[in-house]
């Protein structure tokens, strides 16, 4: 029986048993930037394009993307889904999740507008969890975690969000792809924070 095929893309500090890891770090890399993550010996991290995967047409089982799309530009977008249509078998699934920007600018809009200082990404500021003056991930000032959500942390490459998604451009994204939709749920990231979207999605 053909071994079946499942990636974990951006996997960053998310590598998973059973699924060929890829991300644009190296696994040296990730182990220097999540010191507090056990990361087998046996497993393995790939630096694949996944604009360009290695992998045949139709020969993929299953995707998974957390918390990887939004770091992604609008033309990077396109590429990115078309190629997860090409790889994907019929029926084969693409699980993802992203922030619901909608439920972010809300939040942003409802708290408080309370500049308190300018954003800093020194060793200090990222282990105190400092947002623009606010040692906190409370939504209650929009100078603070919220506008980190809405263009991402920006301590380091790569973490610039370039992209939102909503309930209603998923659905019309997966639709024009010929995905049908088997879950459309919606969680809050680590219990306490911005809300998120979760989708899992199966290719006609």
């Amino acid at each position: 029986m053909k071994k079946k095929i499942k990636l974990n893309l951006g996997c960053a500090s998310r590598p998973l048993k059973g699924y060929i890891n890829i991300d644009i770090d190296s696994k040296e890399t990730i182990i220097k930037r999540y010191p507090n993550i056990d990361i087998p010996e046996d497993l393995d991290i790939c630096q694949y394009d996944i604009f360009n995967l290695p992998y045949e047409d139709s020969s993929v089982n299953e995707i998974l993307s957390d918390c990887m799309l939004e770091h992604l530009s609008f033309l990077e977008e396109k590429k990115f889904f078309l190629e997860m249509k090409r790889v994907l078998s019929s029926n084969g699934r693409l699980l993802f999740t992203v922030p619901d920007f909608e439920n972010t600018i809300e939040l942003w809009i409802k708290a408080k507008d309370d500049w308190k200082e300018f954003f800093r990404n020194d060793d200090e500021a990222i282990t105190k969890e400092h947002w623009f003056g606010n040692y906190s991930y409370s939504c209650d000032n929009r100078w603070g975690y919220l506008t980190a959500s809405i263009f991402g942390p920006q301590n380091g490459e790569g973490q610039f969000h370039k992209n939102a998604y909503t309930e209603g451009k998923i659905r019309s994204m997966l639709e024009y792809l010929e995905f049908d939709i088997i879950e459309l749920s919606r969680y809050k990231w680590k219990d306490d924070r911005e809300m998120m979207l979760k989708v899992i999605a199966s290719k006609r």
